[in-house]
């Protein structure tokens, strides 16, 4: 038998595919008999396909909890001061899960995003993420992973896009985008 040992993943860069990667893994390991719980950071206004994906599996197999409200305003005006409410939510959401022994594998989804945006501290995830139990792996998502972040992970693996439909005019498509 392999030696377990919980890895650290995250999924970055510019391209598409972070999230969807994520949930192959989540799969993956949910045909394996792993314990599954994806949290989403900034996912909530829409119905995703994987939703219903993961109810057909049963919660108590993989569960996924959007807990944000959709884009997050950042840049020119204030951030608003109940994404950053619902961010630290979502955190303490995923944080519980990891230190909790229920879960195999948490999948932080978006969470370098709201790191990015300075409504989470690095230092903090970083540290709970390296002291987190040995045997649980973590997956993170999202543009702009952090340089810290991606110091402690296992595997890094950064998406680049090299073409996308949207520059041809074609909108994101049901089954394929959410």
């Amino acid at each position: 038998m392999p030696e377990e040992k919980g890895l650290l993943i995250v999924y970055t860069g510019p391209g598409k595919g972070k999230t969807t990667c994520a949930l192959g893994t989540a799969f993956r390991a949910v045909g394996q008999g792993l314990r599954v719980l994806m949290v989403q950071f900034i996912k909530g206004s829409w119905h995703y396909g994987e939703l219903d994906a993961a109810k057909m599996l049963g919660d108590d197999k993989f569960e996924i909890r959007p807990m944000g409200r959709g884009f997050v305003k950042i840049g020119g005006a204030e951030t608003d001061p109940a994404d950053i409410k619902l961010a630290q939510e979502c955190w303490q959401t995923g944080r519980d899960a990891i230190y909790s022994g229920k879960y195999d594998l948490v999948v932080l989804d978006e969470i370098n995003y709201v790191i990015s945006y300075k409504m989470l501290d690095p230092d903090e995830i970083v540290e709970a993420l390296k002291n987190r139990p040995e045997r649980v792996h973590v997956i993170c998502t999202g543009r702009n992973a952090h340089p810290k972040l991606v110091e402690l992970a296992d595997l890094v693996t950064e998406m680049r896009e090299v073409k996308h439909p949207y520059t041809k005019g074609i909108l994101a498509q049901r089954g394929i985008d959410y």
